[in-house]
């Protein structure tokens, strides 16, 4: 789907009440069973939160407990997500300070770089 699309939908959706958006979901995932492949999301913490929003939209949960409890996942995906990126700068970090430095040439003379050179006899 174009961009162009995409915002255009979102602009059209953001009036909606939770009821009405919830009622769309439907429509949107009825449509998607019927003629499209599901994309299953990658992230854990979206397949939490759409099975629970699930289960509770089921369990017929009023939408201010489902929107805090989607609100509370968002929050503990962006932390672990923080988490994530800080983990993997310390990674880097280390990287970079262990990389391995290369070797001095050994001198064609025989003696050490470091030694000085013998007088001429």
């Amino acid at each position: 789907m174009n961009e162009q699309l995409k915002d255009r939908i979102v602009r059209a959706l953001e009036p909606l009440s939770d009821e009405r958006g919830y009622q769309l979901l439907d429509y949107v995932e009825f449509l998607e069973s019927k003629y499209a492949e599901r994309a299953n999301p990658s992230n854990v913490f979206t397949k939490m939160t759409d099975k629970a929003q699930d289960l509770m939209r089921a369990g017929k949960v009023p939408l201010d407990a489902i929107s805090g409890t989607v609100g509370f996942f968002d929050g503990a995906s962006k932390v672990m997500k923080g988490l994530a990126n800080a983990a993997q700068a310390v990674v880097d970090e280390a990287a970079g300070a262990v990389a391995p430095t290369p070797a001095p040439k050994p001198a064609e003379s025989g003696r050490p770089p470091d030694a000085p050179a013998k007088p001429p006899l």
